[in-house]
């Protein structure tokens, strides 16, 4: 997911500003090790106000993840990476871009609903469903320029757009627990790089279209 600035929660409502301070409280310490005390001092609320709009710090995950998913899209359907005409030059600007936004701290540009499922799939049912449809959905915005690529190509093979869009989040989510595991944000990018190839061999090349009669 995107690298939006980290910033104290100073603007908006309560239940935006708690929003904000999930997002950047669990990015850094994960779900687990955040607490609802220190999510109402970085937002500056008081505990009522927490319980006044989420009943449960699950019930707060939850929200953070569908927050993390509304930001992020609008975020990505203005990137610069749809510009190119060539559909799978499109996916490969994508893969740049991710690249190009893996900077800074790791809790900066790493994954909200990745770091989430990792902690909570096994016990929490209700933030699983909602990080995967962050993961999901955002794969899913490849799906048209991937089936346009196979087409323009004439590609036949047992993979299709969507498993391919899946792999893409596969590939990213991966980058992201490599990069916390070094503690060095160069492994992610390596493992874009790694990705970028890999669709260039899938597909004979950016450039090699299908010949036309």
């Amino acid at each position: 997911m995107p690298r939006p600035t980290k910033h104290q929660p100073e603007r908006g409502d309560a239940r935006t500003r708690l929003l904000e301070a999930a997002r950047d409280t669990i990015r850094e310490k994960g779900f687990a090790a955040t607490s609802v005390d220190e999510l109402c001092q970085a937002a500056a609320v008081t505990k009522g106000s927490f319980f006044h709009h989420f009943k449960s710090k699950e019930a707060l995950g939850v929200a953070a993840a569908e927050y993390w998913a509304e930001t992020t899209t609008a975020f990505f359907a203005g990137a610069p990476y749809h510009a190119p005409d060539d559909p799978l030059e499109r996916v490969l600007a994508y893969v740049a871009f991710r690249k190009s936004i893996i900077a800074g701290d790791l809790a900066e540009f790493t994954c909200l609903v990745g770091t989430m499922v990792e902690e909570v799939y096994a016990i929490s049912p209700a933030i699983r469903e909602a990080c995967a449809a962050s993961i999901f959905g955002h794969a899913a915005t490849l799906e048209a320029d991937i089936s346009a690529a196979i087409r323009e190509r004439g590609i036949s093979s047992d993979w299709t757009a969507e498993s391919l869009a899946r792999h893409t989040q596969t590939v990213i989510q991966g980058a992201f627990v490599l990069a916390k595991a070094g503690n060095d944000p160069a492994l992610a990018r390596e493992g874009l790089d790694h990705l970028d190839r890999y669709i260039r061999l899938l597909f004979g090349g950016p450039n090699k279209k299908k010949a036309r009669s």
